[in-house]
């Protein structure tokens, strides 16, 4: 008993946004918008992922870590995608084939305002989505404000969810939005004594309609995940699969396909101060991952990957020189990524400059120039045909980037 009391607490966070979600979860909503935002937590290095390779300033500030220029001749190395980006190597068989594809489009100088570099700031900043001055309301995140708009106007209902063991800040508000790690739900976290015990716990308790809503919610998508995960084994003969966010993003697109419109997830394990590597290294292996994970997602949506759009983004970039650990320590502009079955993509897209010294921001970091308030902003207004009042709602203060990406 005293162990399931130690529990009592963190029941009361899942139900805290779980309250309704077992009626929807298995309610396939009408084919239609679905938006996953990734968020790759610890500030990404986004020029060893986007690599400038016609900026001779990139070679002389990275003698050690910078990835060789594309060479047509070297089918492993870095995959060209105009005369002045190409795409890291570790990317190449995943997201460069979806760029190939025009289903993947990049938006370098992009990011925040926010010049803290401090990753619980920046990514609090970038979570709220409020206008930069002024006082913070931590009640209000973007992706809240984006649910309580399209629910406010459409009938079909707007699902969402967080695939995170807390509800992330970006969801805040007023709409209760369940969240779930799916990295421990191959069994129910409660056993049905357990169950009957947290039950009556509850009884006649304000949160008793939550708390039966959200073990519902965890023994519906445990039952569906330990079903998935027999299927895997199954089909590989029990081999073993490629793990972590690969086998996360088969979930997610399984919920996102039949349940879910509005999605998040965030991947940790980016911050590269130490031995960042090149083309090979800690980088490339979390690209690879990562690369291969978005992958599966696009393949197991099924035909709704034409209705999807991906945003992978970071809290900030990191320096554009190395430093003294062959790392990288952090910095401010970064490269976001679009992906979608039906994006208009194969291209870079936003503003641009010459990535050369003169131009670097305080002679450290990559500039930001494209906000990424106006660049979700002008995602959302394409995929749902928002009106600017209804942009203005989820973005304050805040004009939509027209990029045509979707």
């Amino acid at each position: 008993m005293s162990d399931l009391l130690s529990r009592r607490h963190c029941l009361q966070l899942l139900v805290a946004g779980a309250a309704g979600a077992c009626a929807r979860l298995y309610a396939a909503p009408v084919s239609g918008p679905r938006f996953l935002l990734v968020f790759l937590r610890g500030g990404y290095d986004a020029t060893n992922m986007l690599i400038p390779y016609s900026s001779s300033f990139y070679y002389e500030a990275r003698p050690t870590i910078a990835i060789a220029r594309p060479d047509p001749a070297v089918s492993s190395g870095a995959l060209a995608l105009d005369s002045n980006w190409a795409l890291a190597p570790a990317l190449r068989d995943s997201i460069g084939i979806l760029y190939q594809q025009r289903q993947a489009a990049f938006v370098p100088f992009a990011g925040t305002p926010d010049l803290s570099r401090s990753h619980f700031e920046t990514q609090d900043s970038i979570e709220l989505g409020q206008p930069p001055t002024g006082a913070r309301d931590y009640r209000s995140g973007f992706l809240g404000r984006l649910h309580t708009v399209l629910t406010g106007a459409s009938s079909d209902g707007v699902t969402a969810i967080a695939f995170t063991d807390a509800l992330p800040l970006s969801f805040r508000g007023p709409d209760p939005i369940p969240n779930i790690s799916l990295r421990s739900v191959g069994k129910p976290p409660f056993d049905d004594r357990q169950m009957r015990i947290l039950s009556a716990m509850y009884a006649g308790h304000p949160l008793e309609p939550a708390v039966t809503s959200g073990l519902e919610l965890r023994r519906q998508v445990a039952q569906a995940m330990q079903q998935l995960s027999d299927e895997m084994r199954t089909s590989s003969r029990d081999a073993l699969s490629i793990k972590g966010f690969e086998l996360e993003a088969e979930r997610m697109a399984r919920l996102m396909r039949d349940s879910y419109r509005i999605a998040f997830v965030d991947v940790g394990g980016w911050d590269t101060h130490v031995n960042e590597g090149a083309a090979q290294g800690a980088l490339a292996s979390n690209l690879t991952g990562l690369g291969r994970g978005l992958s599966v997602f696009a393949q197991s949506l099924g035909a709704e990957w034409k209705n999807t759009v991906v945003v992978v983004l970071s809290e900030f970039g990191r320096t554009f020189r190395e430093n003294g650990n062959h790392g990288t320590d952090h910095g401010h502009g970064s490269v976001y990524w679009v992906l979608g079955g039906a994006i208009s993509g194969g291209r870079i897209a936003g503003a641009q400059q010459p990535l050369e010294r003169a131009n670097l921001f305080q002679d450290r970091d990559y500039p930001v120039l494209n906000d990424y308030r106006a660049i979700l902003g002008d995602l959302f207004r394409s995929m749902w045909g928002l009106t600017s009042g209804q942009c203005t709602q989820i973005f304050p203060q805040t004009t939509p980037t027209r990029l045509d990406l979707v």
